[in-house]
């Protein structure tokens, strides 16, 4: 049976750098109360007129991954888009990444699973590959957030925490033994699906009606409950950093490096002492670039690898939490 192996891995992220002095100016807010909640210093945000979208970003990342994988888009079989913030309502950005690629009429799929999407993504791919549909799949985040935000005292809560950017991944068959995803573990809970959400505009409450709600309906801003978030956040990161584990007869220190979602400095920390991971153990970058939902992950493989952080033979494990609930794990033999 065939296995997924990563060949490639890229990132973009837009020139627009905002730091938290950036944001004083525009809310009531604090470098000071930004970094001690969050321990983001700064983000990217796509400029306007820059060009940048989700599905450009994505593009972007892609090319990047795919020279490093010497792998032309003709040879591509199959495009997986994780995003949130898609170009347009529909279509949805996968079959703007083949249009922009130049590639003809292959499959391209959009998934939507926010801060999972991108280990969401990836399951999907994995499954292609393994039962020998596809041999080559290219798997994308992108998010492009700065373009929904509430940038005004109101929204601080949340508009401080996020970013823009994409990575991309190509994934390869391979008959490999000792190389390639071990193991994907997706899970959700949609009766916590409001307590982080976007609720408007949808086909039930659409952009008139909105508009003339004489700017009394929020709905169109995203909202959190960040304290219930975070407890949900730090106990299902465990268990599903533990649950793939346990499938492939791991321990923790067998651990090269953990990779979780970038969605909180202050959940990497918590969970990296509950697991008693050792510094070099863990990747964090939410520092530079805030949380980037789907792309966050990628991101953080992009530049963990340039890094020289994963190496040939590395165990990595991938971990994500996020609205839906939805949380995931992927554990990969490098």
């Amino acid at each position: 049976m065939y296995k997924s192996k990563i060949i490639g891995v890229g990132h973009y992220v837009p020139d627009n750098v905002i730091t938290n002095s950036d944001l004083e100016k525009l809310m009531d807010t604090s470098n000071e109360w930004i970094v001690e909640r969050t321990g983001i210093q700064e983000r990217r945000h796509i400029k306007k007129g820059s060009g940048d979208s989700p599905s450009t970003m994505g593009t972007k990342a892609a090319k990047i991954a795919m020279e490093r994988a010497g792998v032309t888009a003709d040879e591509l079989d199959f495009i997986v888009f994780a995003t949130l913030s898609p170009d347009y309502y529909f279509p949805g950005p996968g079959v703007m990444v083949q249009e922009q690629l130049g590639i003809k009429e292959i499959g391209a799929l959009d998934v939507r699973n926010q801060c999972s999407g991108f280990i969401y993504a990836l399951s999907v791919a994995d499954q292609f590959i393994k039962t020998g549909m596809y041999k080559k799949i290219l798997v994308i985040g992108a998010e492009n957030h700065s373009g929904g935000l509430d940038m005004t005292t109101r929204g601080r809560n949340i508009s401080v925490i996020f970013g823009d950017g994409a990575g991309a991944v190509v994934l390869e068959a391979t008959e490999e033994e000792n190389s390639g995803v071990l193991s994907t573990h997706l899970h959700a809970e949609g009766k916590h699906a409001e307590e982080l959400a976007m609720i408007g505009p949808n086909t039930g409450n659409w952009v008139p009606e909105i508009m003339a709600s004489d700017g009394k309906d929020l709905s169109y801003y995203p909202n959190m409950n960040g304290s219930f978030v975070f407890k949900n956040a730090v106990v299902r990161f465990q268990e599903v950093i533990f649950e793939a584990l346990k499938t492939n007869n791991k321990e923790i220190s067998d651990i090269d490096l953990l990779i979780p979602h970038q969605a909180n400095l202050r959940i990497s920390q918590f969970v990296q002492q509950k697991l008693d991971l050792s510094d070099d153990q863990v990747y964090n970058n939410i520092m530079r670039y805030g949380n980037t939902t789907a792309a966050s992950i990628p991101i953080a493989m992009s530049e963990a690898w340039q890094e020289g952080k994963i190496k040939d033979g590395d165990l990595l494990c991938l971990a994500a939490f996020g609205s839906g609930f939805t949380w995931a794990s992927a554990l990969i033999n490098w």
